[in-house]
This record gives structure tokens, sequence and C-alpha cells, in this order.
């Protein structure tokens, strides 16, 4: 059988017994087996051996025991039996053998002065009390004496004796005066051991009549006083005064004056002294020395160190104090008396002896019939304790024999013991400094097994700790305990399980399958019993988000969380801790289910926060500090020293950091003469600094403050400092800023930063402005100003430099001599137009000019650049003239050249060049006219896909938007596409460039195709555009649902799409889209109702879109792609106004006059016969380009001769009385300046074209796209 011989404390709580291992039978205290088993008498409580009473009460004098059967109990006093019956003033308290003498009516308790001892006796043996000594307590009185009066010398020492009455015990000495107040002690005054007050030297202070020794008695509760001891010392100056009227001649004679002396010692006397103490009482050694000066005492131990932790100095170091002796402090101890003149010594022997003391104190033994034992009774002492042997208080050589027994020195043998071997056994321990007594008895029984745990205990565990299942037991012999697992377990064995002498099944490492019923079996010979307990696994409580370290800012507000995971069958309880107590009575801790939350956090916040996870069987926590910061407080205590002309050093105290250290101090400044309440930077410095030395200027009344900074924030400033003013000087500095510039041709506006009122230095600050031409040698013509930062100087030439230069100047002088500027007088116009402009085509789109700069001296001005204006004059390919509108791009510096972006293919253009400078634009060069060639064409404005029927479908189409060059061909390439949407092989058709429509014979039925379509011009191939249709199947209408003809007109950052729809009603279509040739997902668009259009906005000007339109809910029905580019960016935006109100408004005015007109043109024709138009018309085969004569009746002339003079009247439309809006010219954004754009040297853009977005009626069906108000507008007015 296992055993384990030490238990952890965690697992105690849980077991009955074993925390004490047997090594014979024990009874345990169960009550119920008590009752029946028949036991010795065991003591309980006895009163001290040294008994101290106090004669004015009862005397109680205590013995308790138990036995089964109850003891009964009998006293002897003195050695001799002690008849309680004979005294009437004696009693036994009821059940015990207590005694109570009643001396309070009459009794004297000195007539009860003796030893005691208490024996209690049952069948099984008699137990004994230890010898108990009653002495009653005594307070005497002072005896009588005659106390004289103490005349003591200056610097001599002095003993002020108590000797106390002897009292019982013995009295606390303490000194007072008559007010009952402590006399003050030091190093020169203390009390002594004995209760002598000791003087090391006298001084005229200590005159005093009222020293009185006090005695208190604590067991009475009294106090006893001596009669006051009266003090005079004289001090030696007024001795000699005094010796004739107070003394006689001879007392005093030959005082010599005061004078210092070596140490000698008052107490102990002579130079050695021995000391006795008993092992673990407190050795006090005392050494008083008289001396003057007062000497210093000190201690050592000779061959050995004083006892660390156990040594202490008292009375001023004059009392050595070592608690808990043991021989190993016996030895030499020495005390130094020293003061400057020398020195002094005494050596005490210590010697450290024992009363006994238990080694082994006998225990109770328990046996059964037959079985061995022993009693074990070992003591020490110094001397070496003599041990004796009684059975039943009976010294052992005197008792009855007992053939099982055997006495060999300190122990007695029993060997097959019986019933009649039963007897209480004292073991005696004593020499010179006392004894010990202890009872122990020896109990012979035969039991059957019991087992004394409940039937059917529960126990729980948390997985992974120890499970300890009890079988507390009682049996003699001792009962052999087996455990079984289950109904039908077999027995358990193995290092899975721990047996412990006690019955208690261990299992070290409780699991989830350690749960169930286990049965605990105890025999002996003399039968068997077995008992079932229950076991339950419980899973661990756990804090699986734990509260973690938080940094806050007073003010706001915290959480801490603490989310737990437990056994499903425990309830657990959390609890919140601060700093290890209860969380403050505050509303603003808020608890939740798994967190803490504290609202409006204060400094009082700050510490460590503890979540605490309570079940019935475990427990977990988990910490977490909150450390609450803010902004410091304000520095405060400013002051100013070091006070000079030029500087000065201020210095501050720190405020508070609250939490978050200070990084640096700020200090400002305030001008209390020239700006006082504003406050200035002047410097700063570190966090751990707190003087600075400040530069100062002359002439400010200074005030400074200091402002803390941390990583929250700046503090509040501190209190304003004292103000400091400084002396006037001379200004130290000029103005800065110094600059000449014209406003007029034939001026000079020369313009400065004026010093500010501290820069002053002093009273009538004034400036001092100097000028001349330079490089021509003229002198220098100067003005004094005052209050003003500017000065003109009529009458110059046009843009020449000058020297320029402004003093400053007060009341006390001028400041150095100012630095040099040059400024130049105003501008003008430029003279000439830059020439021999030339026009390099670099594709058609981009255009490189160049032209030769102008003379510098014809700028008359500062260059800036030059300035390129260019328009569109017509498209090639439409042969049609629109509306000039010029754009302008700059190129700054002295450039020679310029690249034109974003030009239109195959288009004439025209531009001119011109110089700028400050002042403005030079003359035109003359127009340079040029033409791009062609591009390549944007995608076909529709494809639709018409009359599918089993083998053919219809194909449309509209022209390019933008074509670009002559088209010369169209391209449609198409595959089918089966059910898994893979697509079959490509098929090609060239189309030539004057068809708009095609039949595709030959397809297969019930066929998905996808199309791609684009045009070409001699360049290449455009941008296309994508369709799906299905061929039908038995002649039967197409499978709906169907999305086709998506269409998409574009504008610079929107387009509109639209599309046809076929299929059931009240559907929700979407809009895809993405950057063509882009493989980032769709974007997808929701189009609100089952409208079949919607405005895409947002795109970005100058980019290719794919676009798809499909139907929300049906799944694989989306429309096929198309493809369209928004228009290139605006250098200057309009706003989109066709959708206000206003001109709305408008518009339906103009189109009423409009109809008002037509009808008026109408009634006049009929009446005047043809227009000569008619006639015009017929002649011309372009009726576009001609113009219109006012004369005629016409609506206005068009001119394309008159440097594109805008329209007079309108403009005309035409002939299906339509206006199709016409996609916007190629964007000039990201090129020259314009207003605000710029190009490099080599012509790359660094900057934005200004101009305006031109409009141009559209030719042919160009565009299916409905007219735009705004061209509208711009072709009536």
């Amino acid at each position: 059988m296992m055993t384990k011989k030490t238990i952890s404390a965690s697992r105690a709580s849980l077991i009955l017994f074993l925390c004490q291992m047997i090594t014979a039978l024990e009874v345990p205290l169960d009550p119920i087996l008590l009752k029946e088993l028949s036991q010795p008498p065991t003591i309980t409580q006895q009163s001290p051996k040294d008994y101290i009473v106090d004669p004015r009460e009862n005397i109680v004098i205590q013995c308790e025991a138990k036995g089964k059967p109850p003891p009964s109990f009998s006293w002897t006093r003195n050695g001799t039996h002690f008849d309680i019956d004979k005294d009437a003033r004696v009693t036994v308290k009821p059940n015990s053998g207590t005694l109570v003498i009643n001396i309070m009516n009459g009794g004297k308790a000195e007539a009860y002065e003796g030893v005691y001892q208490c024996t209690a006796r049952n069948e099984r043996g008699a137990a004994i009390s230890n010898n108990i000594v009653i002495r009653p307590s005594r307070s005497p009185l002072w005896t009588k004496e005659k106390v004289e009066p103490k005349h003591v010398r200056e610097g001599d020492p002095l003993v002020l004796h108590c000797s106390p009455p002897v009292g019982l015990p013995p009295p606390i000495i303490f000194w007072m005066d008559n007010s009952f107040q402590r006399l003050p002690q030091n190093e020169r005054v203390s009390q002594g051991l004995n209760g002598d007050l000791y003087f090391s030297n006298v001084k005229p202070e200590d005159t005093r009549e009222d020293y009185i020794c006090y005695a208190r008695f604590n067991h009475t509760q009294t106090i006893q006083q001596k009669q006051p001891i009266s003090v005079k010392v004289f001090s030696m100056d007024s001795l000699n005064e005094t010796i004739s009227a107070n003394l006689s001649d001879t007392d005093f004679y030959g005082a010599k004056p005061l004078t210092e002396r070596r140490p000698t010692l008052l107490t102990p006397v002579g130079s050695t002294s021995n000391k006795v103490e008993l092992r673990g009482n407190v050795l006090l050694l005392e050494c008083i020395a008289e001396g003057l000066p007062t000497p210093v005492i000190r201690w050592i131990k000779e061959g050995g160190e004083l006892p660390i932790n156990r040594t202490f100095f008292e009375n001023f170091k004059k009392t050595l104090k070592i608690v808990e002796v043991s021989e190993a402090d016996s030895g030499k101890y020495k005390c130094v008396a020293r003061n400057p003149l020398g020195s002094t010594h005494h050596t005490i022997t210590v010697a450290v002896k024992a009363a006994p003391y238990w080694i082994t104190a006998p225990r109770n033994l328990v046996l059964s019939p037959g079985e061995d034992g022993t009693l074990i009774c070992r003591a020490n002492g110094n001397p070496k304790p003599n041990i004796s042997w009684l059975t039943n208080g009976v010294p052992i050589a005197i008792a009855p024999e007992d053939p099982s027994r055997k006495v060999d020195g300190d122990t007695i043998i029993f060997s097959d013991v019986q019933e009649r071997s039963s007897a209480v056994y004292q073991c005696n321990a004593s020499n010179e400094y006392g004894y010990l007594l202890a009872n122990a008895f020896v109990n012979v029984l035969a039991e059957p097994p019991r087992i004394l745990t409940p039937a059917n205990k529960l126990y729980q565990v948390i997985a992974n700790n120890p499970a300890l299942l009890d079988c507390a037991f009682f049996g003699s012999p001792v009962p052999e305990i087996e455990w079984f697992k289950g109904v039908k377990g077999s027995i358990l064995r193995g290092d899975l399980y721990v047996f412990h002498d006690n019955g208690t099944l261990e299992i070290p490492v409780a699991q989830k399958d350690s749960t169930g019923t286990y049965t605990c079996v105890a025999r002996n010979k003399l039968g068997k019993v077995q008992n079932e307990v229950h076991l339950e696994v419980k899973d661990p409580t756990m804090i699986i988000k734990q509260p973690e370290y938080k940094i806050i800012q007073r003010g706001g507000q915290v959480s801490f969380e603490c989310t737990i995971k437990h056994d499903p069958t425990l309830i657990p309880t959390i609890t919140w801790l601060k700093d290890n107590g209860e969380l403050p009575d505050d509303e603003r801790f808020i608890i939740h289910k798994d967190s803490l939350a504290i609202m409006n956090v204060t400094d009082k916040d700050d510490g460590t926060y503890t979540c605490i996870a309570n079940t019935t069987l475990d427990s977990v926590s988990a910490s977490a500090v909150l450390t609450v910061v803010d902004r410091p407080n304000p520095p405060f205590d400013l002051e100013l020293t070091d006070q000079l002309e030029r500087s000065i050093q201020l210095s501050w105290i720190p405020g508070y950091d609250n939490n978050s250290p200070i990084t640096n101090f700020v200090i400002e400044y305030e001008d209390g003469m020239h700006e006082p309440g504003v406050w200035h930077y002047q410097t700063e410095v570190r966090g751990t600094q707190t003087t600075v030395q400040l530069k100062l200027s002359p002439y400010v009344n200074y005030s400074f403050r200091v402002i803390a900074v941390n990583e929250i924030g700046r503090s509040q400033p501190s209190e304003a400092s004292e103000q400091y003013l400084t002396k006037a000087a001379k200004p130290d500095e000029n103005p800065s800023g110094v600059q000449g510039i014209g406003s007029e041709p034939d001026n000079l506006v020369i313009i400065w930063e004026p010093l500010k009122g501290f820069q002053s230095n002093g009273p009538g600050l004034q400036y001092k402005v100097s000028w001349r031409q330079k490089d021509v040698g003229d002198e220098w013509t100067s003005v004094i100003v005052a209050n003003v930062s500017k000065y003109i100087v009529s009458g110059t030439p046009t843009f020449v430099p000058y020297e320029i230069k402004v003093q400053a100047l007060n009341d006390l002088g001028y400041a150095p001599e100012p630095a040099e500027v040059i400024g130049h007088s105003g501008e003008d116009l430029p003279m000439v137009a830059p020439g021999n402009v030339q026009v390099h085509i670099v594709n058609s789109t981009l255009a490189k000019v160049h032209w030769d700069p102008v003379p510098l001296k014809t700028v008359r001005g500062h260059l800036q650049g030059y300035r390129i204006y260019y328009w569109k004059v017509q498209s090639l390919s439409k042969r049609r003239r629109r509306h000039v509108e010029k754009k302008i791009l700059t190129f700054s510096g002295n450039k020679t050249h310029g690249m034109l972006p974003g030009l239109e293919p195959y288009s004439s253009y025209k531009l001119n060049v011109r110089v700028v400078n400050g002042k403005g634009e030079g003359p035109a060069s003359p127009d340079k006219s040029f033409k791009t060639p062609e591009g390549v064409p944007s995608s076909p404005s529709f494809l639709k896909i018409t009359n599918p029927t089993l083998d053919s479908l219809t194909l449309e189409w509209g022209l390019p938007t933008h074509p670009n060059g002559v088209l010369i061909a169209y391209t449609l390439k198409f595959q089918p596409i089966n059910s898994t949407h893979e697509l079959g092989p490509l098929v090609e058709i060239r189309i030539p460039a004057n068809e708009t429509s095609l039949i595709l014979s030959n397809l297969n039925y019930s066929t998905r195709y996808k199309f791609y379509f684009y045009a070409q011009t001699s360049v290449g191939a455009g941008s296309q555009i994508t369709e799906e249709a299905v061929t039908i199947m038995d002649e039967v209408r197409p499978v709906y649902p169907r999305i086709r003809n998506v269409t998409a007109s574009a504008a610079e950052t929107y387009a509109n799409i639209s599309w046809e729809y076929e299929g059931p009603d009240h559907v929700n279509f979407y809009v895809e889209y993405g950057v063509a040739g882009s493989k980032e997902d769709w974007k997808k668009d929701i189009v609100n109702g089952s409208r079949s259009f919607f405005v895409l906005k947002g795109l970005t000007p100058g980019t290719s879109y794919k676009v798809r339109v499909g139907a929300e809910g049906l799944s694989g029905f989306v429309s096929s792609e198309d493809v369209f580019e928004t228009g290139p960016a605006m250098a200057s935006r309009q706003v989109d106004i066709a959708t206000q109100g206003w001109f709305i408004g408008l518009m339906c005015a103009v189109a009423l006059l409009i109809l008002i007109l037509l009808i008026v043109c109408f009634i006049r024709r009929n009446k005047g016969g043809k227009y000569p138009v008619k006639e015009k018309e017929d002649a011309h085969a372009d009726p576009e380009i001609q113009p219109m004569k006012e004369d005629d009746g016409t609506f206005g002339e068009y001119s394309d001769a008159e440097d594109h003079k805008p329209l007079k009247k309108g403009s005309r439309t035409p002939s299906d009385r339509t206006v199709k809006k016409e996609d916007s010219d190629d964007s000039l954004v990201d090129y020259g300046e314009g207003v605000n754009g710029q190009f490099n040297e080599d012509g790359s853009f660094i900057g934005q074209y200004s101009g305006k977005k031109e409009k141009e009626p559209a030719e042919g069906n160009e565009s299916s796209e409905a007219p735009s108000p705004v061209n509208a507008m711009n072709s009536f007015v």
C-alpha cells in the first residue's frame, strides 16, 4: 500500500485526518463514536504553573478533563490530599474539576497560598495536572524616609535612587513631575533598569523640586508614589557668591571651574560582571556612563557578531536587548563609553541556561489486544533534565506490575497488550530551572471496523486538480482499507492513485473520466464494512479575455473587459476590486456582465483593477493597471534673478505631471509697454530644467510665464512673473522685407516690414528711406518717415534698377548700416511680338510650337513668359465651320518652344504667340495655320441586332461620334456562346464604310452569339462595341427576358446609358461598368424603378469605359458589353444649367419667340415670294458655309474671314430643325498654364490650360443623343 508522508495545505481542508500521520490506532473525535468507546482521562485545561491571583477577587484554579466514562476529580495541596468538603469557602464546578475559593466575603487570599495538583480518574486510568503554585499579588507602600535635597555643581554626575517596594509581580517604574508629566530623557538623562534616574552630567536647567518616582502594580492596578526629590544645580559663575550665603566655608572650599572629563561607568560597577538568562527569554544588558561631554555607548560581542533581526538598542543605546535567546548567544558582551577625552568599557559574561523543553512529548496510544507499541518522552535543557515516569499519578517504580510493559530510560515498550494494560502514563522532565509534565494514555480496545464518512457523500473538484475522497474509519485492530470504482469495479491500484493511512483516496490529477462512484471497504478480524462516495469533475473556470493595461486621460472613460468561460453546472460570480479593496461607492463605476466601465475618470481612479471569477469550487483572477494621465499642472513660484540690461534668469517649480512626464517647458513673455495682454513665444527648455537664462531687448516692460508640456498636451500658463523694464537703446536691427517695385511706369514703390514694438529699443521710432538709380553714379536721395511701411518715388524712368536701403532710428540714435537691395521702377506693356513662329506636328493630338524670343529691352518689365493662343477652325472630316473659342497656354521664363496637347485629329487650327511681363501681354504674332493628321476613330455610336430568325440576324450601326479621319471600312467579329458561357470559333467580316446595316445568314438556330464591331481609318482600328443576340428556335419569339441595344452617350464626367428590354414587367435593372481593358471588378449601380435609361456619374475625363446592363434576380440575363469614351477634361468647367428651373423657363420663352417668328416669316413669304437663300443653296453644294444677308430677311450672318467674330443675331440650324450636342474638344488638362498652367522646357505638362469648351452642331446621324438645351441656346443667341 502506498503512503504519502506530506500533504499540501490546499488539500488539508478536504480531508478529516490527513494532517497527522498515525503510527498506531487513533480514536477519531467523532461524537457518536466517543459516546460508545471507553477512553482514559485526558487533561484538557489547567491553570498556569505560577499563578498570581488578585487578593480582592475569588480564586479560580482550573482543571478540566475528558474521558469515557467521565472522570472524577481530586486535589492535593502542598503534597497532601485537599479535602474540599471540609472548607465551606471551596467549591467545585459541576461536571468539572475546577476549584472556586470564595474570599470575597471575609476570606484572605494568603490563607490559600500553596502548591495545588489536580487528578482526573476513571476505570481506565488517572491523569494529573501540573503543580500549580498559588500566590496573591502584593503592592506594598513605600517605606517612610526623609528625602534630602540634592545640591550639585554644574557638570557633575547625579543618580536619583527610586528603591521601590518589593511587589508581586515587580512594579513598573517611571519618573514624573507634580503635573503628572513624564520627565524628558535623552543621552544625558535616562532611567536605568533598576528604576534609578541617572544624569551623566547636570545642567542648570535640571534644577527642580519635583523629581517623583512612581511604581505601578499592574495586577492590582495601583500606583505608589515616592516623596518628591529636590535638585538644585549651581553654575560655576555663581557658585562662589552662594558659598558664603548658603553653605559653610568648608563645603565648597577650593571649588574649581567647570572642566571636561573622560567617561566612567555609573552602572554596572567594575570592569566585568556576569549574567545568566534562560533560553527563550529576553536578554537585557545595561551600561550607563557619566562624563563631560556626555559619553556615547557602543556594544560589541567578543569573538562574534550581534544576532541579526533579534538585537535591539533601547534607552539611547544604553541597553542592549536580544530576544528569543538561545545557547548560541552565550559569550562576552562589551559596552564602550566614549567622549572626546577618552573611553571606558565593561565586559558582561552571559551564560544562557535552559529549563526543560520537549524534543518528543509522549502521545496517546490506542492498541488492540495482542499488539505492540511504545511511549517516547524526550526533552532537553541546560543542565540536561532528568526523566521520570509515573502511571496513573504514581511513580512507576511503586505502581502495580504489568508484564506487557518495559521501561527503558525515556521510552516505555509495550508488547502483547491486553485490555487490563489500559492506563495513563506521566512523563516528568526536570532540572534546576523548571520541569515539564505530560500525560499520555494507553487504551487497549477490540472494535469491529466502522466508517465515519457519511454515505453517498458528493465530492466536486475542478479538472486537473487533486481529488481527495474520505474514508474516515475506526476499528481495533486497525482495519485494512480498499477502494473500488463503480458497482462491480476491480480494486484500485497503481500510480494513478495515492492511498493515505487514514483511508483517504487521492487522485492527484482528476480528469473528466474520473467522474463516478467510488466504494471504500474497511475490514479487520472482527468484521467488514463499506461505504460509497461520488465524484464529479468540473471544467475549470477561465478568463478568456483579461483586462488590459490602460492609459486614459482625466475626464475620459475607460472599460476593462473580463470574459469568463466556466462549467455549465457551476454558477460564477464576478467581483471587481481596486487595489485589492472594494470598488469605491461611486455611480461612475458601472459593472456590466463582462466588463467594468469607469466614467469621467479622475486622479483617484488610478490603480490596479482586479477581476475575480468565483465558483463554489475554484477562483481565477486577472488584473490590469489603470494609469490616469492629463496635461501637467501649471508651474508656480516664478522668480527673476541675475537681472542685467540684456539678460535675466527665470526659475520656477514644476507642477504635478499627472503621470505623464513633462517633456519641455515653453517660456512666453508679455510686453506691457507696447502690446499689453499679448503673449509671445520666447524659448523652450527640456522638461528636466527649471531655470533658463533669457535674452532681453531694450525698452521692453517684460513679464514672463511658463507652460509645461507632456504627451497629453500643454498645461495652463503659470501665473505671470513680476515685471522687469529694460533700458532704452539704439535699434539693433533694420526693417526686413525691403522691396522696390513700381505700381505705374513712372514710379518706384519702396515697401518694408516695420519693426515691432519691442524691436524699436526706445521711443521715437522712425525710418530713413534712401534710393539711387543703379550704375549711373547718382548720390543717395533720403527721406525720414514714421508710422508707415511704404514710400512712393515719382517721376522715374520706366523699368530701371534702383539701389534701395531702409534704416531704423529712434531718439537714442541710428541702427547699424542696412543692407542694400535692388528694385525696379514700374513696368509697361511689351513692345514687340515674337517672330518666326513655326509649328511641328508630333501626332494627331500633339503639336510643338517654336518662336524667336523678343529683345529683353522691348519687354519693358520682368519677363514672365510667352503665351500661345490657339483655336480650332474646322474639322476636316465634317467640312463645316464652327464657333471660334480660343484656348491659352502660358510657358514661364524665356522659353522658345512649347507643346500643344489635346488637339483633335484631322482638324484645322490657327495660333499666335505673345510675350508676357508683370504689366500684361505684348502684341500678338501673325496667325499661324496648321492641320492635324488622321487618327483612329471612336467606337460606332450604336450597334443594334434585330429580326432574329432560325439562322439569321440583322445588324444596324451608327457612325463613330469622332471619326478622326476618313473611314475606310468596318470590321465585324462574332462567335457562338454555349450554355456554360464558353466561346466558340471567331468569324471576321470586313464591311465597306458606306454601309450601316448587315444581315448575317447561315447561323445556328437557338444559339447565342457575341459580336465585336469597330470602324477603321487609314491610321488603324478604333474602339469596339460589343453586343449579344440569340437566333430563335422553331420560328417562335426569342426567349425572354432579353436586354439589347445598349448605347452610351458620354460627356466629360458622366454618360447616359440606354437599352431595350423584352420580358416580364416590373423588373429592376442594374448597370455595371469599368475601365476598358482593366482587370478590376465591375462597379455596380442599381436603377430605380423599371426605366430603360440611367446616368453614370463621377467618371474620369478622357477614359474608355465598358458597360453592360442586367436584370435583378434574372441570373445570366445580362446585356452584351458596350464601350464608350468620356470627353476630354475642360480647363474651365461650365456649370450644367440644363437642369436649372430658370433656364428651362427661358428656353420655353425662346421657343415661343421662334414659333412666332416662323409664323411671321411664313406669312411674309406668302406675300413677298421666294427668299434669295433658296437660289444660293441651289448654286452651292454646301449651303452651311455660305453667309446669310440681313437685308434678305435671313436670321444672321456667319463670317469665316473676319477673325471669327461671333454671330450677330443667331446661328443657322440644320434643315431638320434639330440641334445635337457635339462632344467636347480634347482635354488640355495636364498641359500648359492658360491662366494657371505651365510647360517645362521640353514642352511636357506641369499645369492646366484655360479656355472654354467649344460647341458645334453635329452632322448627319453621328449621335443618337437628344438635343442639348445648352447648344440650343448657343445657336439662338
